[in-house]
C-alpha cells in the first residue's frame, strides 16, 4: 500500500514504461517553478555552509525574526525531532493527515488518539498533550478557520503542532500570528511543496524563541546542503512566483473540479484550498481505477491507508493543463 505519492520509478517499473513516461498526479508538488537565478556549476561547496542570508529570507517572507526559525533537512525530519524533544506521552491527531505523524507518534511512545474532522473538530480533548492539525488538510485539502480551535488548545494548555506546508497555495492567514503570545505553539513548513523542490530536503519550524533556542541545542551544525539553500533563496527572490503560481493551480484546479462533478462514478469532490483534490468514487474502487489509468501511464494517490477513508478513496494533484487533458480524455472514456 502507498505511503506516500511520487514514487514515479517503482510505478514506472511495474507498468514497463519509461519514467519520464509518466504522468504523476499523485505527488502534491507544485507544477509552476520559481525562476532560479543561479549557476550551481560555478557555486562554491568547498567551504561549509552559512544559513544567515537563507534564514533572513525565511524570516522576510513570513514575517519573522530570524531566532523562530529552525530548519531541518525536509519537513518529514522536522516531525520525527519535535516528537523526540517535546518528550510527551500523549497526542492528538486531526485525521485524516499525512502518516508520518503516526508513525513518529509511535516512534517516540506516544499514546495516540484520532479525532475524524470530516465528522467534527469540537470533541473534547485531554489537558497538556500534544494537538496535530494541517491546515490546509491532506488529503483533501480544506482550510479551516483555527481561532476558536485555538483557544480551546490553549486554555487547555496544549503543545500546539500547525502543518501550514500549503497554505502558500491559499489566500489565508497563517497562525504564526500566535507565536509571541502563546509559548507552546509550533508551526511547520515544508518549504519544497509550494516552491516546486521536493528533491531539495528542506522543512522549517517556527515558535518562539525560547523554543527554537532549544530545539537547536541538540541540532547539528550543518543539515543543509548550500545547493538546497542556494536554490531556495533564488526562489524565495521570485516576487511575481506567488502570484502566477495561485493564479495557474487555481485555474487549473476549477477546470478539473467542473470536469469530475459530471461523471457517473464520482460520488463527491472534496473543496480543496490547496493544490490537490480528494475523490469518493462510486461502483468501481481505488485500485481498479489506478489500474484504468494506468495504461495511459497516469499516476494517481491512493488514499485508503489515510485515517477513515477507504479504497473508494483517490486524490489527484493540479499539475500542468496538457497532463490533466489527458486524464480527462481517459477518464470520460471509463464507463461502469
Amino acid at each position: 500500500m502507498e505511503k506516500h505519492g511520487g514514487n514515479i520509478t517503482a510505478f514506472a517499473k511495474e507498468i514497463g514504461c519509461r519514467v519520464e513516461e509518466v504522468i504523476d498526479l499523485s505527488s502534491n508538488i507544485n507544477f509552476v517553478k520559481p525562476k532560479i537565478d543561479i549557476d550551481f556549476n560555478r557555486l562554491n561547496v568547498s567551504s561549509y555552509p552559512n544559513y544567515d542570508l537563507l534564514y533572513q529570507s525565511i524570516a522576510t517572507r513570513y514575517q519573522l525574526k530570524t531566532s523562530q526559525i529552525e530548519l531541518f533537512n525536509g519537513a518529514t525530519v522536522a516531525i520525527h525531532t519535535l516528537f523526540r524533544e517535546l518528550n510527551l506521552n500523549h497526542c492528538i491527531l486531526y485525521a485524516p493527515l499525512y502518516g508520518e505523524y503516526n508513525h513518529s507518534a509511535k516512534i517516540y511512545g506516544y499514546t495516540v488518539e484520532t479525532i475524524n474532522r470530516f465528522n467534527t473538530i469540537e470533541e473534547d480533548i485531554k489537558e497538556n498533550t500534544l494537538v496535530i492539525f494541517v491546515n490546509p488538510s491532506t488529503p483533501d485539502g480544506e482550510f479551516y478557520q483555527l481561532d476558536k480551535l485555538m483557544q480551546k488548545w490553549i486554555d487547555k494548555r496544549c503543545t500546539i503542532l500547525i502543518d501550514e506546508s500549503f497554505l502558500d497555495f491559499t489566500p489565508h492567514d497563517s497562525m504564526i500570528k500566535y507565536i509571541s503570545t502563546y509559548e507552546k505553539l509550533y508551526i511547520l513548513k515544508s518549504m519544497t511543496k509550494f516552491y516546486s523542490s521536493a528533491g531539495m530536503r528542506i522543512g522549517a519550524i517556527f515558535s518562539n524563541e525560547k523554543s527554537i533556542k532549544k530545539l537547536k541545542e541538540k541540532e547539528p551544525l550543518w543539515k543543509i546542503s548550500e545547493f538546497d539553500s542556494q536554490y531556495l533563496q533564488s526562489a524565495l527572490q521570485d516576487r511575481s512566483f506567488i502570484k502566477k503560481s495561485n493564479q495557474n493551480n487555481n485555474h487549473a484546479k476549477e477546470e478539473l473540479i467542473t470536469f469530475l462533478e459530471k461523471l457517473s462514478f464520482i460520488k463527491k469532490v472534496y473543496p480543496s484550498t490547496a493544490n490537490f483534490i480528494l475523490i469518493e468514487l462510486k461502483g468501481i474502487n481505488t485500485k481498479e481505477l489506478q489500474k484504468r489509468l494506468a495504461s495511459s501511464k497516469i499516476m494517481v494517490r491512493n488514499c485508503e491507508n489515510f485515517d477513515f477513508l477507504d479504497n473508494s478513496f483517490i486524490r489527484i494533484a493540479i499539475k500542468e493543463p496538457f497532463k490533466l487533458n489527458i486524464l480527462k480524455d481517459k477518464l470520460s472514456k471509463i464507463s461502469i
